[in-house]
């Protein structure tokens, strides 16, 4: 045999065993998925509602007018610490000032007539005092005169002067408690005089008053809304003053955020938080659950939820918390954006797989699966149940929760019960044990992965394309 025939036979042999090896390569690894693994492990799990909001004093109080006039000094600027009563601005005052001027001239007035009217009141009440003595004399002279003239021993004529003198005393008495009853009267109305005009000066000072607003707590100047030569007016009815300046008290400072309703029922007053602010980063303050709002807020408008306001409307809504910061610096000013991160429960030496390890399968693939058949369906770990015709149906497409454990080279399906959710991590509280090799990822994998099917293992780090830039 020509030596060329022969180099051509050990080709085509070397040619066929290869082929036969490629061939047998591919059908062991057709159907076999890459997948990364990890181990189900105990550990410490904290679970953590993460809601954003603003900074806001606790207490705090918006100024508003008072009274009518144009502004003519700003004593404060924006920032500025305030006491209890100091001096913020100032109104003009030419016209209640004289108001109160002249009231307090009335007022000065009245009360000269006040000590002429008491005057003339103890001079009434003197006269009747000597009114009632002469009185009592002429009484006296009378009631003798009536014996002696009984007994002829005195003329007629003086019988008849002791008389008028008697009738005269009395009449003098009645007319002196005319008299005092006139100084009483005016005296008491002189007492009613001035209680008006206190009453007016308090009025005119009340308005000289609301011409120079104080601070009415203490605090920063958090927000100034006019400026010198505005008009001021008072609040009507319904309708508020003219909004002039806010003074937030922070010494007490709050983080208001709102969470979301499917959060909100595990958050309670209490809980622990930490509060980040985007202004200070990299810090994290200390601080608690202090409110929990009852009424849910619509997320467009920012408006409270109400039956008649939602009525036709599936809107997202939210709630309000309010989480006070234990030791706030001095740094903070209301508005400044926050986020608040909520440790709503805490477990201890539990159970834990990566929360991407969970997925969900029809209980018709399990069943599957478990006789060793094929499933085309496939369901997603995030799809809702699908509605069958009948009950049967119905049972076959119930949506089952569950991890992919590794046994051998395959991915077998265990349904699970979960507990706490953390950040990362999510507690299993039956179907795996400590030390189990789960599968983890990829996304893609566990998208599609089938009960039993064959897996490989790859935990490699991966690869990055590199974008080329033209």
């Amino acid at each position: 045999m020509k030596t060329w025939k022969k180099v051509g036979i050990t080709l085509g042999a070397v040619l066929v065993l290869g082929g036969i090896s490629w061939y047998s390569i591919y059908q062991s690894n057709k159907g076999v998925v890459t997948v990364q693994s990890g181990k189900v492990v105990k550990q410490d799990l904290v679970s953590v509602v993460t809601a954003s909001g603003e900074v806001r004093p606790k207490n705090y109080t918006n100024v508003l007018g008072e009274g009518i006039g144009k502004i003519t000094n700003i004593v404060v600027k924006e920032g500025d610490h305030v006491k209890k009563g100091d001096i913020l601005l100032h109104l003009e005052n030419i016209q209640p000032g004289a108001d109160v001027q002249a009231q307090e001239a009335s007022i000065s007035a009245t009360q000269a007539g006040m000590r002429v009217a008491a005057a003339n009141y103890d001079s009434a009440v003197a006269t009747l005092a000597q009114r009632q003595a002469d009185l009592e004399k002429a009484k006296f002279d009378w009631q003798r005169a009536q014996e002696l003239y009984k007994d002829q021993l005195i003329a007629k004529q003086e019988f008849d002067a002791n008389k008028a003198t008697y009738d005269s005393a009395v009449a003098a008495l009645n007319a002196s408690k005319a008299q005092v009853e006139q100084a009483r009267a005016a005296r008491d109305q002189s007492r009613e005089n001035m209680n008006q005009n206190q009453a007016v000066l308090k009025h005119t000072q009340d308005i000289l008053r609301k011409t120079t607003y104080t601070a009415p707590i203490d605090g920063i100047v958090s927000y100034i809304a006019v400026r010198v030569g505005e008009n001021v007016v008072p609040g009507i009815q319904n309708a508020e003053g003219s909004f002039l300046m806010t003074i937030s008290d922070m010494s007490i400072v709050t983080a208001e955020v709102k969470v979301d309703e499917t959060d909100i029922t595990n958050v309670r007053e209490g809980q622990p938080a930490e509060v980040t602010i985007d202004a200070l980063p990299g810090k994290t303050f200390k601080g608690h659950v202090s409110q929990v709002g009852e009424l849910a807020i619509l997320r467009s408008s920012g408006q409270a939820a109400t039956t008649q306001t939602t009525a036709n409307t599936q809107e997202a809504r939210d709630f309000k918390v309010v989480v006070t910061v234990d030791n706030p610096p001095d740094s903070l000013r209301p508005g400044l954006s926050a986020t608040a991160r909520i440790q709503t429960e805490q477990k201890k030496d539990v159970l834990t797989i990566p929360i991407q390890a969970l997925a969900v399968r029809t209980q018709r693939e399990i069943d599957e699966a478990a006789l060793g058949k094929n499933s085309s369906s496939v369901t997603l770990a995030a799809s809702k149940p699908t509605s069958g015709t009948n009950t049967g149906a119905n049972a076959q497409k119930t949506d089952v929760q569950g991890v992919f454990v590794i046994r051998g080279k395959k991915a077998e399906f265990v349904p699970v019960q979960t507990g706490v959710a953390g950040v990362t991590d999510i507690e299993i509280t039956n179907g795996l044990k400590d030390g189990d090799q789960i599968v983890i990822g990829s996304y893609k994998a566990l998208r599609t992965l089938r009960p039993g099917a064959p897996i490989k293992i790859d935990n490699s780090e991966p690869k990055r394309e590199d974008s080329s830039t033209s």
